[in-house]
């Protein structure tokens, strides 16, 4: 064997200086026998990196499998149902998944370019029971999650957009859809001073939807004492688009929408403002909003006043709606498959393996060795 080989941090000729102890590496099975690599791999002696052992042509540094199986497990890992499918299709333990798919996110993030991304949306996650939530940053143009952080706070998310975008790719941006959480607008306004902060109109619908729901449950229990059960299971109608409702439903509800209870008037209001994204123009959007702002504080109904307000005080930043016409439409659609990536690994226990996983399935990236 030459005494010599390439050092692996430098790529210097250096010295060999031992053996190390026979290594083992799983490969593609044969003829469906599960196929291993067997090799004492040489160590080198670097002068500015000390004792090393040398790269093998057939793994990565720290794999236990060989380039050509990891690149098999990546497209299993893809094309399979649920990780516990391809996990035991594979022959793998749970371990052993999870370092492949790190190793093959970090492939995937050291590969990808540096594009130019004009629009991106920022959602938080939960991520464990309770309040333990993660930050998500995606490209809304691409439909893909650039990056996950733990937490949901002003630093959390100034440090999400600096470890995701570089600083010619943050000049470039020009709005960003997020909901009205002001950690989120105070990181945007420093990380993305030139991006116009957009506040997505589904969280306002969710917002209006709320201040329904709690007219409703309150109306209701008074209506109970006293024996009147009109609004017993109808928490569907009042919160669905008046035309998803089932015909079946749709009698029922005419009736209830167009008698004089508050959870009627709160609806009436809540449609309203539904007209309020139909506008082609800012100017005639702010003055349809006038006229429902009008309406809404003088409905004598706390929980519409309360987001009625809340909604004033975002209006800047929502008009801004009417220049780019963006939302978080994509992101409530990367969150519908990251929740059942969630519920395909009974949860996580760590935040890394959460992330992988987020970036391996939602990343869009090149991963294959």
């Amino acid at each position: 064997m030459d005494d010599k080989g390439a050092s692996p941090e430098c790529g210097a000729a250096c010295p060999r200086h031992d053996t190390r102890k026979e290594r083992t590496w799983r490969h593609l099975d044969t003829m469906q026998f599960a196929t291993y690599l067997h090799c004492n791999v040489p160590r080198v002696r670097c002068e500015k990196h000390d004792v090393k052992s040398i790269r093998v042509p057939w793994a990565e540094k720290n794999s236990r499998f060989t380039l050509l199986f990891e690149a098999f497990a990546i497209r299993v890992l893809n094309a399979a149902h649920s990780v516990e499918e391809a996990r035991k299709l594979l022959g793998l333990n749970w371990h052993q998944v999870d370092a492949i798919k790190a190793r093959a996110v970090k492939r995937g993030l050291a590969r990808r370019q540096a594009t130019k991304i004009d629009c991106l949306g920022i959602d938080e996650k939960q991520f464990r029971s309770g309040h333990d939530s993660v930050s998500n940053l995606y490209d809304l143009t691409g439909g893909r999650v650039l990056d996950i952080v733990e937490g949901r706070t002003e630093n959390d998310c100034k440090q999400l957009i600096e470890q995701a975008l570089t600083p010619e790719q943050r000049a470039q941006v020009t709005a960003v859809a997020l909901d009205m959480w002001q950690a989120y607008a105070n990181a945007v306004s420093q990380a993305l001073p030139k991006a116009d902060i957009v506040h997505d109109r589904f969280h306002i619908s969710l917002h209006l939807n709320d201040a329904v729901d709690s007219v409703r449950r309150a109306e209701n229990k008074a209506l109970n004492k006293i024996g009147d059960n009109r609004l017993k299971g109808s928490r569907y109608c009042w919160l669905a688009n008046e035309e998803n409702i089932d015909k079946k439903r749709a009698e029922q509800f005419d009736v209830l929408k167009t008698s004089d209870l508050k959870v009627a008037r709160a609806w009436a209001i809540k449609e309203m403002f539904r007209g309020f994204w139909d506008y082609r123009y800012a100017g005639w959007a702010k003055r349809h909003f006038d006229r429902w702002y009008a309406w809404a504080i003088r409905s004598r109904l706390t929980p519409i006043k309360k987001k009625a307000k809340m909604i004033k005080n975002h209006l800047p930043n929502i008009l801004t709606y009417f220049k780019h016409r963006i939302s978080n439409a994509v992101a409530e659609g990367l969150n519908s498959k990251i929740q059942t990536i969630k519920a395909n690994a009974r949860g996580y226990r760590s935040f890394a393996g959460f992330r992988n996983s987020i970036l391996f399935y939602c990343g869009g990236l090149d991963m294959a060795p």
